[in-house]
């Protein structure tokens, strides 16, 4: 069994070559001194207290400091780069996601809804917009550096401790007990490349010392601003230009005609073009005749149309989002008595961030095939369909223009003063107010703890247009086509609207341990305690989706779901060096019923250099009120040709509708399945752990976890799934006339409105793969410093999904395509931070590695090259064309960042950092979806610091 990072071999080298000079020269390598014994303390994945940190289920730890050493100025950033997070991870590049704005991680590769997120150890509301309008997640991306004690990730399935969202493991962010003095810390950062500018500050005040003083209150406050990066800042690269032309592709430039569009397309000026046919009495029909064009504005003509000179550069859409976060965080702890504290947290995180998908929205040339809504569960296609969008001769074109020529035209254009096609600003508000009572009492330690927890979205839309409003602002000749129009009238046709969207939870958790008698080589310990939380979604659709006058803004769920629980934990050394533990849970939902969950541990040391441990557990995911509850969706899952309109793919047989080749077809998840049952779990991990002189730590751990009775959509989960198409009514359409000629025809059917995809229970999946964990510090001889080495690694065996008994290995590929934005599964993933300490100066540099995939998904019929950006990632960079072997792999990527703190005095603290030192590019990734906006060809999950470019911050740090 052999494990290899081949990307990595200076830096592993690095790593092997200190560990053994410090094993060769123990003068170099100087023992640490003795120090005193480890205060005990609970360690994630665990109810009872010990003094060893090393616990039988592999956990992470990032410690305050090593948040700082970083270079990162946010906790997202942060845990995207954690090896053990993959597949489906939600990263705040990806603006296209149902809950834009936001970021999640999943542990494993097992989707944000696997991974549960706790601050101090509780729940936290998640955020009302679920990742693919399905998966509950926390949002990460506000949470403040400055108040966070530790990050402790428990790598292992804990639904019999947590609850039935722990499947994958635990991420449980730890704020501070108590600060004491002033800290005053300033950072400004930029990009090499343009963009991003970023901005922090953050102030810490507390008084009192719980030991000293039995009370400490503090209070910590963050401002950061962070700009955006349009994709027209970087354009200049490959994966970011839409020409593929020299790439063997297509040209997907906006505003350039071409066989994909029919050699019409909106451009840089709006134009008249004479749709009508030989029949209509079109001499010459077709877009091929200049004749049949009528431009409304001199900047553009026939000739410059054609060669491509009246095209559209995208000066909005995102490569990374516009963001401001201020955060505050209140804490007070008091003493009541030697045995017993209490502690009070109450913390608001705001975020405001701003995201589009393009462009300002185009005119409809010949038709509008109108909205579709889910209201109560009822669906309606065609909402304010317009049959005919075409001017008749010397009809009014807006504002004094007339259509010139003796038959029918057709407006292309852009709609001008718009803001980008379907803007979402998001103020995201998480609120969240905590007490904990612990102490001791009959020899019993007593922890009890009350939340109440809010996240609450204010959603502001523009961008969207109001087709039978404009419509009929143009033919009443209110409405100029080129611009400027007035803010009344711009409202009336492309309305600014907002919506609320909230989710609220409540907990009460009470739990004690205690020392029960001594049983075989050690004492036996016992914890049990009980849960309960209340989670009400109220994300309903916004009033311009609801009654169709826009187009769908994004999901919706309404529902609530209570839990009770009872658990216990009994932990005993049967004998010596033989820790053995086991745990158990007992939930109620009012979704659906009751479940049992257990788990067992063991830590075996045989001798004291040597450790092996185990853990077993069994788990499940309730259904959450997105799938249970009131809820809806309008997404697209993939691209496809229209089994009638263009059955073979291509824009150059006569007869094929042109928009149908390659379209990617509207799906509605709609009203959610009542009779799903909860996703069940079960899991394996095995490890050892080796400490073979002091200062050197290392571990490594085979994990197995299998989920089955997976609640999915049906589309591209289910074999037998033919979408039954609901189709609009037939009208006349641009068709092929065969090579690049085209046509205005009524087709034989409409076109495709939407297709159902309800939830159901199918499949599993399995994945199986092994961590690594090294961690080293020496210090140098003749007081020269102190060295640092910290290795984490993961690698991914195996990644089968299941599909009606057909059993697909997804390590190494892009799926499961269908979750997350098609992030990706690679089987690799490292981090290696090396630091040197000495005095003022504290250097860390640390090197994050992602191994190369492949771009297909067996899962997903993408079994060959050709089949993998289309069908896929929904892209049309080799729509008809042979897909080129270089883009049916995606590369390797490693990164390098440089932190470098200086204590300039006792107070002064001088921090300078450098992300993506060697300014690393992403590779290309032609199957992922998750920036199709953009029509960016990069991997916004895994890759998104190459996007971004070389980073530089400086920051100065005062305390007294």
């Amino acid at each position: 069994m052999t494990f290899k990072l081949k990307s990595m071999p200076h830096a592993i080298a690095i790593l092997a070559a200190t560990g053994a000079l410090a094993g060769m020269n123990p003068a170099m390598a100087q023992q640490q001194p003795e120090t005193a014994a480890m205060q005990r303390v609970v360690v994630t994945g665990s109810l009872i207290s010990r003094a060893n940190t090393e616990t039988p289920t592999p956990v992470q730890v990032l410690t305050a400091q090593d948040i700082q050493r970083s270079g990162k100025t946010s906790v997202a950033e942060l845990l995207t780069d954690l090896a053990a997070n993959g597949a489906g991870t939600l990263g705040t590049g990806f603006s296209g996601a149902f809950a834009n704005g936001a970021s999640g991680i999943s542990l494993r590769g097992l989707t944000v809804g696997a991974t549960l997120v706790l601050i101090d150890g509780h729940r936290m509301s998640p955020y009302p917009l679920s990742d693919d309008a399905q998966r509950s997640f926390v949002d990460v991306s506000s949470i403040p550096f400055d108040a966070i004690e530790s990050i402790e990730v428990l790598k292992s399935g804990a639904s019999s401790l947590y609850g039935s969202d722990a499947i994958a493991g635990v991420v449980n962010i730890k704020l501070k007990k108590q600060f004491k003095g002033t800290r005053l810390n300033a950072e400004y950062g930029d990009t090499d490349r343009g963009g991003g500018r970023t901005r922090r500050t953050s102030f810490s005040t507390g008084i009192g010392d719980i030991d000293a003083d039995g009370y400490n209150t503090f209070i910590t406050a963050e401002w950061r601003e962070q700009e955006a990066i349009k994709v027209a800042q970087r354009d200049q690269y490959g994966w970011a230009n839409r020409n593929w032309l020299s790439r063997g592709g297509n040209d997907l430039t906006l505003g350039v005609p071409t066989s994909l569009n029919g050699g019409l397309t909106a451009a840089s000026t709006p134009f008249l073009y004479n749709s009508a046919t030989a029949a209509q009495g079109n001499p010459n029909p077709g877009a091929t005749n200049p004749a049949n064009f009528r431009f409304l504005d001199p900047k553009c003509n026939y000739e410059l149309y054609r060669a491509g000179g009246c095209a559209v550069r995208d000066e909005v859409s995102n490569i990374q989002p516009a963001t401001e976060n201020l955060n505050v965080v209140i804490g007070m702890t008091k003493k009541l008595s030697d045995d017993w504290e209490i502690a009070f947290k109450g913390s608001l995180f705001k975020r405001d961030s701003i995201n589009n998908r393009g462009v300002p929205g185009a005119y409809s040339p010949n038709n509008f095939a109108g909205s579709t809504t889910l209201v109560n569960g009822v669906l309606t296609g065609g909402v304010n369909r317009i049959a005919n969008t075409r001017f008749a001769p010397g009809a009014p074109v807006g504002f004094g223009r007339t259509n010139p020529f003796g038959q029918a035209a057709s407006l292309y254009g852009y709609i001008p003063g718009l803001a980008p096609l379907n803007t979402t600003d998001n103020t995201s508000k998480s609120t969240r107010f905590s007490a904990d009572l612990t102490g001791s009492a009959y020899g019993w330690d007593v922890n009890a703890a009350v939340g109440a927890t809010r996240v609450k979205v204010d959603a502001e839309y523009s961008g969207y247009v109001n087709r039978a409003a404009l419509y009929n602002a143009i033919n009443q000749g209110r409405w100029n086509v080129l611009g400027p129009n007035s803010p009344e009238l711009i409202q009336e046709v492309s309305p600014t609207f907002s919506n609320r969207l909230e989710t609220t939870l409540n907990y009460f958790d009470l739990s004690g341990s205690r020392e029960l008698m001594q049983l075989g080589a050690g004492p036996l310990a016992v914890a049990a305690g009980v849960h309960w939380h209340n989670l009400k979604q109220n994300a309903p659709p916004s009033s311009q989706t609801l009654n169709g006058a826009v187009a769908s803004t994004s999901a919706f769920a309404i529902g609530e779901e209570t839990n009770s629980a009872a658990f216990a934990e009994i932990r005993a050394t049967p004998i010596t060096n033989l820790e053995v533990s086991v745990a158990g849970r007992y939930d109620h939902y009012d979704t659906y019923g009751r479940s049992f969950t257990p788990s067992a541990n063991f830590k075996w040391t045989p001798i004291r250099q040597v450790g092996v441990r185990g853990n077993f557990a069994r788990g499940f995911r309730a259904p959450n009120p997105s799938e249970v509850g009131n809820a809806g969706s309008f997404f697209t899952f993939n691209a496809i040709n229209d089994p009638i309109l263009c059955p073979n793919g291509l824009t150059s047989t006569a007869g094929n509708v042109i928009a149908a080749c390659g379209q990617n077809p509207p799906y509605v998840q709609t009203t959610t399945n009542q009779n799903l049952s909860p996703e069940k779990s079960k899991s394996y991990t095995f490890g050892i752990i080796v400490e073979p002189m002091r200062g050197l730590n290392m571990s490594l751990d085979y994990y197995n976890i299998e989920i089955s009775n997976l609640i999915v959509t049906r589309a591209g989960n289910d074999p037998t799934y033919v979408p039954q198409w609901v189709r609009g009514a037939a009208v006349p359409t641009t068709v092929s006339a065969g090579g690049t000629a085209t046509t205005l025809a009524t087709p034989i059917v409409g076109p495709i409105l939407y297709g159902e995809s309800p939830y159901i229970n199918a499949g599993s999946t399995q994945t199986h793969g092994i961590e690594a964990d090294v961690r080293y510090r020496w210090r140098l001889a003749n007081d020269l410093g102190a060295v640092t080495a910290n290795l984490s690694a993961a690698h991914t065996f195996g990644y089968e999904t299941t599909v009606a008994g057909t059993t697909y290995q997804l390590a190494g590929t892009q799926g499961p395509s269908s979750v997350g934005g098609a992030t990706g599964n690679p089987k690799n993933r490292a981090q290696l931070a090396l630091g040197y300490n000495r005095g003022p100066l504290d250097v860390t540099a640390t090197v994050n590695y992602t191994s190369g995939f492949s771009t297909k998904d067996p899962s997903h019929d993408a079994v060959d090259c050709n089949s993998t950006a289309l069908n896929v990632g929904g892209r049309t960079y080799f729509q008809g064309l042979p897909q080129p072997l270089a883009y049916c792999d995606v590369s390797s990527f490693t990164t390098t960042n440089l932190n470098v703190q200086y204590k300039l005095s006792e107070n002064l603290t001088l921090r300078a950092a450098v992300l993506n030192l060697f300014d690393k590019e992403p590779p290309y990734d032609v199957g992922t979806y998750g920036n199709a906006g953009a029509q960016t060809s990069y991997n916004a999950s895994l890759h998104q610091a190459g996007a971004i470019g070389r980073f530089y911050s400086l920051g100065l740090a005062y305390q007294f």
